[in-house]
């Protein structure tokens, strides 16, 4: 079993679900991100406009006024960056930023950034949401027709990268998870179940992004994401064990010390097995 790397997630907006507000001063933002990448978190993943359903529009201007002291200072610092955004704009600047992923929830379906993404050795995050365009919505995908729809999109979007010269092996998965997937939680459940059906189907690395989400308050009754951390932790272990090459959290040191107890339990059990 392959350990995970750890994207920590660090949110520079106002309306974030979990944490909007808390980090729009770039210092605060910098020593999030350097506590982060202390607690465990290998990337820092830097969001400059919330992708929630009730979430506001912000300008690429805007985005990358967010962005840029933080990735100067993490970058000297010498912690890796990705940056989570489908402004192409925001894309553009990332790559001249010098990131080391950029992370897409359309996918990077606009072929006006192809030759640059082409030309950058970035690693991409190429992320399936049911709405394809824009921020969340709350559409009714039954768990039943959910796979089909993830295997045709990357389907088509790994044809249309690759086609433009983005090297394969740069791809990574991300099916998406909440309302990416669909209002009802049993979409997550049954594609976080059947990681496995993604990665025989692609053969590409899968990035896992259940930090907080919507699926979970509706497992366990908890509607305040704040009091997710415990289920978080469970469903990450979970994808941790069945494939998960990359996972996104909110609490690396949590998912960190998990991923240590389980290393340690895999050894002793083959040790005395």
């Amino acid at each position: 079993m392959t350990t995970p790397m750890l994207f920590g997630i660090l949110n520079i907006t106002e309306d974030s679900f979990s944490d909007g507000g808390r980090n729009l001063d770039p210092a605060i933002a910098i020593a999030t991100a350097r506590r982060l990448a202390a607690d465990g978190a290998q990337i820092i993943d830097l969001g400059a406009a919330a992708s929630n359903i009730a979430a506001r529009p912000v300008a690429p201007e805007e985005e990358i006024c967010r962005l840029a002291p933080v990735i100067a200072a993490l970058r000297e610092d010498g912690i890796a960056v990705s940056v989570d955004s489908f402004a192409p704009a925001t894309q553009l600047f990332a790559l001249r930023a010098g990131v080391e992923f950029l992370n897409d929830i359309q996918g990077f379906p606009d072929p006006v950034v192809y030759p640059q993404l082409a030309a950058a050795c970035c690693r991409l995050v190429v992320m399936h949401a049911v709405q394809g365009r824009g921020r969340a919505q709350r559409v009714p995908v039954p768990a039943d027709e959910i796979w089909s729809r993830i295997e045709d999109f990357f389907a088509a979007r790994i044809t249309a990268l690759t086609k433009a010269g983005v090297a394969r092996e740069r791809l990574i998965l991300d099916p998406g998870m909440g309302f990416f997937l669909s209002s009802e939680a049993a979409a997550s459940l049954t594609v976080l179940s059947g990681l496995d059906r993604l990665k025989r189907s692609f053969g590409l690395p899968v990035l896992v992004s259940v930090s907080r989400k919507s699926f979970l308050a509706a497992v366990t009754g908890r509607q305040v994401a704040g009091q997710l951390g415990p289920a978080t932790l469970a469903a990450e272990l979970y994808a941790s064990a069945h494939g998960a090459d990359y996972i996104r959290t909110h609490d690396p040191a949590a998912l960190r010390d998990g991923l240590l107890v389980m290393a340690a339990l895999r050894r002793e059990a083959e040790a005395t097995g």
